[in-house]
């Protein structure tokens, strides 16, 4: 297939769809995959997308959902009719389900849920009742379950089922009281190699488990302890109601990761790609940026106090923007180091005090290498020494308040329960500036008969 807009993929989905030939439509996106597939989509208008999606079988347009971020695809399923996207839901693994119609608007979502198989429909609205960062927001119910009492020969039974109604996913054997309550688990293997007629009692394991509200944090630490590729999820009374697989935490784990990573940078409440509505683009970057405005006209008013200083010693605007981005950068490598401790339950917002006493001792070192460098090249540059004194002094102690912050703002961000991965950066690049412009001019006032020759 060349370049060419003839077969640009968009434009191949629309021309298949219109012909109405299914198994050609289906070819061409396995050919092109779930990224490309995902782009292809966004290029079409509504009522072509909804072609394409209703000429696809249900199972894979489900499978193509299920690889697009949970709140395109919920865009994606709104624009269909209810019976449309019912039958695509249906097909979805359940913790993908759930995800989806979570993120819908609740009418439509319930509009879905009525017209899906009863029993699946059930399930979902399950699932939605979690968080999407706990163990019952990740978990399927996907599973086999079998009283003790129950042979060999019934679970082998069962287990031909499952591979022709879901060859490409892994089964998941489960022992079971009258009740739900989780006895113990199966081993495949085992399963094989026992005479049909032996009870489940007598090959029944004891299960690994995990509390349907556990947290990401939690349930990363136990998977890495234990080198687990799944976990029975049970409720309160030992009830079992899921598996939770390592790959599936693998990707939530990423997620927030992400979605962290982009709440640093001032986009908020969601995955932003641009081929979300303007407006709603432009809300979630000016929640940040629009607080910004207001932060860094305080940071900017400590100029306006040595204005004076500022005039006689024109130079000293060459290192401002210096000394405040350094001390920037070396604060906002301590708020990784502490995002990321947080992350892993490594530390608690009540351990301030030690962060701070670790990083401070980096930010001595660093700070008066980094100050004596900036010290080097303003002395070179203009032959004055105390020049060099004033912004290596005033870069030395900024990195040190700057690495100060950096370390324990996010713990005391997560102590009152503020998201610190939204609040840290704008915080620390204020004080930065701050404090960064305030010593080069505060010291440059103190040394001005030196400075003006």
């Amino acid at each position: 297939m060349t370049d060419s807009p003839r077969f640009e993929p968009w434009k191949m989905l629309t021309y298949y769809a219109k012909a109405g030939e299914r198994s050609e439509l289906e070819a061409f996106v396995l050919a092109i995959g779930p990224s490309e597939t995902f782009r292809a989509l966004l290029r079409l208008d509504p009522a072509q997308r909804q072609l394409v999606l209703t000429t696809l079988s249900p199972t894979e347009a489900a499978e193509i959902m299920e690889e697009i971020p949970g709140e395109h695809a919920a865009g994606f399923m709104e624009q269909l009719s209810a019976g449309d996207a019912a039958s695509i839901v249906d097909a979805m693994e359940s913790a993908e389900q759930a995800d989806l119609l979570a993120g819908m608007h609740k009418k439509e979502a319930e509009a879905i849920l009525a017209r899906m198989d009863p029993q699946r429909a059930a399930d979902a609205r399950e699932l939605i009742r979690y968080p999407p960062d706990v163990a019952g927001g990740l978990m399927v119910t996907e599973f086999l379950a079998y009283p003790e009492t129950a042979l060999v020969r019934d679970v082998l039974d069962g287990l031909s089922e499952w591979v022709e109604k879901r060859p490409d996913e892994e089964a998941h054997v489960y022992v079971v009281s009258a009740s739900g309550i989780l006895i113990g688990g199966l081993d495949l293997a085992g399963l094989v190699l026992s005479r049909r007629t032996v009870p489940l009692s007598e090959i029944v394991r004891r299960p690994r488990f995990v509390s349907v509200n556990a947290t990401l944090d939690e349930l990363d630490n136990l998977f890495e302890c234990h080198q687990l590729a799944f976990v029975a999820v049970v409720d309160e009374r030992q009830k079992l109601l899921g598996i939770l697989r390592r790959d599936d935490l693998n990707q939530a784990l990423q997620e927030r990761a992400d979605a962290d990573y982009l709440k640093s940078q001032g986009i908020v409440g969601g995955d932003e790609i641009r081929a979300l509505p303007v407006l709603t683009r432009s809300r979630r970057r000016l929640s940040w940026l629009s607080l910004n405005i207001f932060l860094n006209i305080i940071a900017a008013s400590v100029i306006a106090l040595y204005e004076d200083t500022l005039s006689a010693v024109i130079a000293l605007a060459v290192f401002l923007p210096i000394v405040s981005d350094m001390s920037g950068c070396s604060g906002n490598q301590a708020v990784a180091v502490s995002m990321r401790e947080l992350s892993l339950g490594i530390v608690k917002p009540y351990e301030v005090a030690r962060v701070w006493l670790q990083e401070i001792s980096v930010g001595l070192i660093n700070g008066v290498v980094l100050g004596f460098l900036i010290a080097a090249a303003a002395w070179l540059w203009k032959g004055n020494i105390y020049l060099g004194l004033v912004v290596g002094c005033a870069l030395a102690v900024n990195t040190m308040i700057a690495v100060s912050l950096g370390g324990a703002v996010p713990l005391v961000l997560k102590h009152f329960k503020i998201d610190p991965a939204v609040a840290s950066g704008p915080i620390l690049t204020t004080v930065t500036d701050m404090c960064g412009f305030f010593l080069v001019l505060a010291l440059a006032t103190l040394m001005l008969p030196k400075l003006v020759v």
